[in-house]
């Protein structure tokens, strides 16, 4: 679906080599729809997600494994009421996902708008979303960063210096959006019927923009380890399909780290798309994703 050459979930041998176990790795986009899929029963009427804070992956996550996700609603707060307009507001969750073994993979938490059952409503929710934590701790990233042989990656073809902005050549075409939704079982009405979308076409599932975006960086960066965390992910402007992506990767930060590189990078994603009239609109700015990577040595 996203073309994602994420070595280590395609090649086994490379997989046993690097991580030690004989399992094959699941690629981390992969998880992370499963997760995110697992917690929109509560939000089934979302008009749409609009951040993601603090995901971390606490331990790698195999082919075979069995994942099992608890939603948890921290945080209610109503959107300022204006006229004409159905009222809505925002839900802070926190999402813990495990495995088999009741072991923490995933940790984060995500804020959807959601209308209010009555149009009309005057919840006095007012809750303040800071509860969703913006800032994971050297330590923490630390800790997600398994004891793996970095050293049988590639080297790098394209040198990751901080300040080095890349822009990847190859943009994508978003197709197959609700069958992301569906295989993922996620369960928000707007992915799949453009009745229950606040625009005159189905609204993309962030999730798609984002695998799209770490299936660009996969490309230019083939010693991709593994993802570590997610520090920040913005749904700064909607993504429609048949839009055309392409990402802006900004070096941070580089550290060697456990015989390999931790590497902080910022990737902005632009949108082109055709609008109604049959103009081109190019560069939306749709996605504002903060991360780091794990990768081979220099």
């Amino acid at each position: 679906m996203f073309a994602d050459r994420y070595r280590p979930a395609i090649d086994a041998p490379l997989s046993a080599r690097l991580t030690r176990d004989n399992r094959l790795l699941a690629n981390p986009s992969l998880v992370c729809n499963i997760a995110i899929g697992a917690s929109t029963v509560p939000t089934q009427r979302v008009l749409g997600n609009l951040f993601y804070r603090g995901l971390r992956f606490h331990r790698p996550v195999f082919i075979g494994d069995t994942l099992t996700t608890q939603t948890k609603v921290l945080a209610l707060r109503q959107n300022t009421i204006k006229p004409g307009r159905a009222a809505s507001g925002m839900v802070g969750l926190e999402i813990h996902t495990v495995n088999q073994k009741g072991e923490t993979v995933l940790l984060f938490w995500r804020c959807p708008m959601v209308p209010c059952r009555d149009s009309d409503a005057n919840t006095g929710h007012a809750d303040d979303l800071s509860v969703m934590p913006e800032v994971i701790s050297k330590k923490d990233v630390f800790a997600s960063i398994p004891d793996w042989n970095y050293s049988v990656l590639p080297v790098e073809a394209i040198d990751f210096n901080p300040g080095e902005v890349i822009d990847v050549e190859a943009r994508d075409t978003v197709t197959m959006a609700p069958e992301l939704v569906r295989m993922s079982l996620n369960m928000a009405m707007t992915h799949t019927d453009v009745s229950r979308s606040v625009y005159d076409k189905r609204l993309v599932y962030g999730g798609h923009t984002i695998s799209m975006a770490a299936s660009q960086l996969a490309r230019i960066l083939p010693s991709l380890a593994m993802i570590v965390c997610w520090y920040k992910c913005d749904h700064v402007a909607p993504v429609f399909e048949e839009d055309i992506l392409s990402s802006r990767i900004h070096v941070k930060e580089v550290n060697d780290v456990a015989g390999g590189r931790l590497i902080k990078l910022a990737i902005d994603v632009f949108a082109e798309r055709v609008d109604t009239s049959g103009g081109t609109q190019s560069n939306i700015r749709v996605l504002d994703w903060q991360l780091a990577v794990m990768t081979g040595p220099k």
